[in-house]
């Protein structure tokens, strides 16, 4: 029952962190909307890492489910890219760096689960928007790319007018960052309350 547990919630944590926002998945959205990608992929990894790291009490196992979220997004990249679709037409989230962070303070403070939750949601907040901004850069015109391979469940009011690559506002890492560190570290304490 344990091990069934802890496979149920990885694999429902993955699908809501990955739907947090349908557009983040995708590397046009993932590029237009990088505040509302780095705010939802910080809260969703905080989240689910802590509720999965306290029911464990194990340092390590954040990091095991950033991996499980990487793979399983893999899988779905892969399956877009069989369809017909660029490799780069799905960005997947860089998450293992952040949650090695996570489990590292919690290691640190000697399973202290209100330091992970402050030092290691802090943490998450502010590296993950700096990763996944250098991850985005190695990817090739991503709107070109929604322009000629737009997707078929895309509502109209989504469907982008003109390449806004590069109009971002002055800083999107640091804005993504503070707005990602000042979430995640409540909606991780709410996690951790509702798991006790």
């Amino acid at each position: 029952t344990h091990y069934l547990f802890i496979v149920v919630v990885a694999v429902n944590s993955t699908l809501l962190t990955i739907n947090s926002g349908d557009y983040i998945f995708y590397t046009d959205w993932a590029w237009t909307s990088f505040v509302v990608f780095s705010i939802s992929q910080s809260t969703m990894l905080v989240v689910g890492a802590i509720y999965y790291m306290l029911f464990t009490g194990v340092p390590g196992t954040a990091t095991y489910y950033a991996t499980i979220m990487t793979i399983y997004t893999f899988v779905a990249k892969g399956a877009w890219f069989s369809l017909g679709y660029p490799y780069d037409f799905v960005a997947v989230p860089v998450w293992i760096p952040s949650a090695m962070l996570l489990d590292l303070s919690y290691w640190a403070t000697r399973r202290n689960k209100h330091a992970a939750i402050l030092i290691g949601g802090s943490l998450v907040g502010l590296s993950l928007p700096m990763f996944n901004m250098i991850n985005l850069l190695t990817i090739r015109d991503p709107l070109e790319m929604a322009f000629r391979y737009p997707r078929p469940t895309l509502p109209p009011y989504m469907t982008p007018i003109e390449p806004q690559v590069g109009k971002f506002y002055n800083s999107p890492v640091a804005l993504g960052a503070g707005a990602g560190a000042v979430l995640a570290v409540p909606i991780a304490a709410l996690g951790a309350k509702l798991n006790t």
